[in-house]
């Protein structure tokens, strides 16, 4: 049983699939939240509603952002004490390529979009081939949304995680040159990195649980304390 999570997103999300990538259960957050202190109680539901135990659990996909820093910390810490204490394989995917997975067999270039700080998005751009193939185009980057103009060459469907917010900006930028695609796709699903990750599974192709770290991109928000300490008598 593979345990696929996604955490790089507010809207966290957690899969189990057999190793022939049928879906068992899925489990997904709506979007509005960013309370990431109800994935552990979502993961033992999701266990418990699927009659599935911990020790089901075979290998496990994570995503490795960009995205979310609080998020990403939660994911991995609990990936990787789930893999520690079941000595299974872990196997990370990128966020951007998973959500751009979500759009199969396109014949447009696919923009995948991940929420930054204000005005600013997490992207990348694939394109799949003729042998239905999902290749990359460029590395991840963070941009603003004035930057798009010069990020994309042609007319390009794009996939993101906040349709109300990014969608309108992106339009009102990129005019006709920007498809969209459809409203209820907008959302990182596990299921996407596990499907992803099965790849790698059946080429024996994991990474080390030690080494695997999340990707940033950027630094983190850090703000002054208002409230410093108080000097010691």
């Amino acid at each position: 049983m593979i345990l696929a999570i996604n955490t790089s997103t507010p809207q966290f999300s957690i899969a189990f699939l057999q190793v022939d990538g049928t879906l068992e259960a899925e489990y997904f957050l709506s979007p509005g939240s960013n309370n990431f202190r109800t994935f552990m109680p979502a993961l033992d539901h999701l266990l418990r509603a699927a009659q599935i135990t911990i020790r089901d659990i075979t290998y496990l996909v994570i995503g490795t952002g960009p995205g979310s820093f609080t998020g990403l910390r939660v994911g991995f810490s609990v990936a990787k004490g789930i893999c520690h204490g079941l000595n299974v394989p872990i196997i990370g995917v990128s966020s951007l390529e998973a959500l751009a997975s979500q759009l199969p067999l396109t014949r447009y270039p696919v923009c995948a979009m991940l929420r930054s700080r204000k005005q600013e998005v997490f992207t990348a751009l694939f394109e799949w081939s003729s042998q239905k193939k999902l290749l990359r185009h460029t590395n991840d980057t963070c941009l603003t949304f004035e930057d798009l103009p010069g990020f994309l060459q042609k007319k390009t469907l794009f996939i993101g995680n906040d349709f109300k917010t990014q969608g309108p900006l992106i339009k009102n930028i990129m005019g006709d040159k920007a498809l969209l695609a459809a409203a209820h796709l907008w959302n990182l699903k596990a299921s996407a990195l596990g499907h992803i990750g099965l790849k790698r599974l059946n080429d024996q192709n994991y990474d080390h649980l030690r080494d695997l770290v999340p990707t940033y991109l950027r630094p983190p928000d850090i703000r002054p304390n208002l409230f410093p300490p108080l000097p010691r008598a």
